[in-house]
């Protein structure tokens, strides 16, 4: 495609959807005319006030605004917070799905489960090969990341051309497939770049990421150093090299390997289909044959390095793994950093173990995914981008990468800090913010999907900090009269059975509130409700300082 603008011709809209304020839920938009490709659809974890809520999944209003332009769906690669959404996503807007091969597979295995398979147009793409969707071309570029087959993308459009990284490191010794292919890069920049999208989850880290190969060597080190101890080793389900580097240690010292977690299962079964991982013969057993070898011919590979509590390793810090219970003579490594927001979790997990004896790992036995600020320096200075759009990671990280540019001596203004919803047109003669569109988190909460809203979650909120206060009454139909009640029945507020004063004096209020407006002739029972809530509520501030939900329910007899 041509870079140069031809006069009269329309700018590029990047619109993303999510992903700028956190680390997360990362999906855009790019439209050109009658055409919108999506990058990536990703789901976001819930924050702590989010009370049981299970995951947060994009708001696509504009997508389904516009869903005749829609042409396909690209994805970078195979983390949840850029494929996690798709399931969800498919359901109101079904589109072409291109990917990678592992990445495909792991997309794969979820559509399996939510039964969207057949009914969804897949193709995989190689590195270098380029998909046409409307007035766009499409180039996935090799990158290294946590995750085999990540990809960076060249988006060509009549305005130019886009590169967005993905998730990336530089890696000039991958444990699996080849380094990143800065050669691309270079060429496209000499071709000339509108704009990089770059991701900025480590650009406040001077340097560069260590190679994933070093972990290797950390391994074979530990398993050296435990030869006497069974090891149970925790990592991310998704980070395929790791788990190939600890099969290869495991190899070497003669041990056998079972792979636990549900997710860490799935994985290691899809990439190991698609040549993924290489497993030596006879080295990977079923967790039931455990019991047939001494504990230091074992090692276990779990998820739960982030201590999430369903996970299979908090399973066994709290005693209820069915199959495995820790003890004196294991060593538990964690090959992995808390996400930020995890660190309470992974701590408490950590005391549990070694509460149990358990001597545990925790440092030097994990690195980074994600550029630190040579490397993006160095793509910085192989692109050489008319435009610079920090991406992927809170503001602070992206603030980081943005002073890097200026840094590499792209003009401030050329510098453009967006957020999720912003509509930002540009082509070589200018770029701006142009207006918003509908976006956020859509909160999915067991099968309800958007069905949890800001007043149930403060509802929630409420109903933790203060409990609920429930009365109920009856009325005759015929007289109006009281027939029976007011009960007062208590959850979460006080323990009933040792507040028996304080019981009966919020039934003495209420009964005098209602029989109050009884005697006044008010029987609508909007305003009777009304009534109880304010006195009831007044009174239970005026002697606890506490404000419960207060629930009446009147029937009629």
């Amino acid at each position: 495609m041509n870079k140069q603008t031809k006069p009269g011709t329309s700018k590029l809209k990047i619109i993303p959807l999510g992903g700028l304020e956190q680390i997360g839920m990362n999906i855009t938009a790019f439209e050109y005319e009658d055409s919108i490709i999506v990058v990536d659809c990703g789901l976001a974890f819930p924050a702590d006030d989010m009370l049981g809520v299970d995951l947060c999944i994009p708001d696509i209003t504009y997508l389904m605004d516009h869903m005749d332009k829609v042409k396909g769906l690209m994805i970078t690669h195979g983390h949840e917070d850029h494929i996690g959404a798709i399931p969800y996503i498919l359901k109101q807007l079904n589109m072409p799905i291109y990917a990678t091969r592992l990445t495909m597979g792991i997309i794969e295995h979820k559509l399996k489960e939510h039964n969207l398979l057949r009914g969804t147009k897949r193709k995989v793409v190689k590195f270098g090969q380029s998909i046409n969707l409307g007035q766009f071309r499409v180039e996935f570029i090799k990158t290294n990341h946590s995750i085999v087959d990540a990809a960076a993308l060249a988006i060509y459009s009549p305005a130019g051309t886009v590169i967005h990284t993905g998730d990336f490191k530089v890696d000039y010794t991958p444990v699996f497939g080849d380094a990143i292919d800065l050669q691309r890069f270079a060429e496209l920049g000499r071709r000339g770049v509108l704009a990089l999208m770059c991701d900025s989850t480590n650009a406040e880290r001077p340097g560069f990421t260590q190679s994933e190969r070093t972990v290797g060597k950390t391994f074979d080190t530990l398993f050296q150093e435990h030869r006497n101890t069974r090891l149970i080793i925790a990592t991310f389900a998704s980070n395929v090299d790791r788990v190939q580097q600890i099969i290869n240690s495991a190899y070497k010292f003669g041990r056998k390997v079972v792979v636990e977690g549900r997710s860490m299962v799935n994985i290691v079964e899809t990439a190991t289909s698609l040549g993924c991982i290489q497993i030596p013969d006879n080295t990977l057993i079923d967790i039931e044959q455990l019991k047939n070898y001494e504990d230091n011919q074992t090692v276990i590979i779990t998820t739960g390095s982030q201590g999430e509590s369903m996970a299979a390793l908090s399973r066994m810090a709290s005693n209820i793994h069915k199959k495995i219970s820790i003890g004196p003579g294991d060593t538990v490594i964690f090959s992995s950093n808390p996400i930020p927001g995890n660190e309470k979790a992974v701590t408490n997990v950590i005391n549990e173990l070694l509460k149990k004896g358990a001597d545990v790992i925790f440092q030097d036995v994990h690195v980074s995914g994600h550029a630190c600020q040579e490397e993006i320096k160095l793509i910085y200075t192989l692109v050489q981008p008319q435009y610079s759009i920090p991406i992927h990671g809170e503001f602070k990280h992206r603030k980081a990468q943005a002073d890097t540019a200026v840094q590499l001596g792209i003009p401030k203004e050329n510098v453009l800090m967006i957020q999720s919803g912003d509509i930002l047109e540009l082509d070589e003669n200018g770029a701006e913010v142009t207006g918003k569109v509908q976006n956020g988190a859509i909160l999915v909460d067991g099968l309800g999907v958007g069905d949890v809203g800001n007043i149930v979650l403060r509802d929630r909120q409420h109903l933790a900090e203060d409990g609920i206060m429930i009365v109920v009454l009856a009325l005759d139909q015929y007289t109006g009269q009281l027939a029976s009640g007011p009960d007062i029945v208590s959850r979460g507020f006080v323990y009933v059975r040792e507040s028996d004063e304080l019981m009966e004096a919020m039934h003495t209020v209420v009964c005098d509130a209602v029989q109050n407006c009884l005697d006044r002739g008010i029987t609508d029972w909007g305003k009777l409700k009304g009534t109880i809530k304010d006195t009831l509520g007044d009174y239970i501030w005026k002697k606890t300082k506490r404000r419960p939900m207060i629930l009446p329910i009147i029937m009629e007899v």
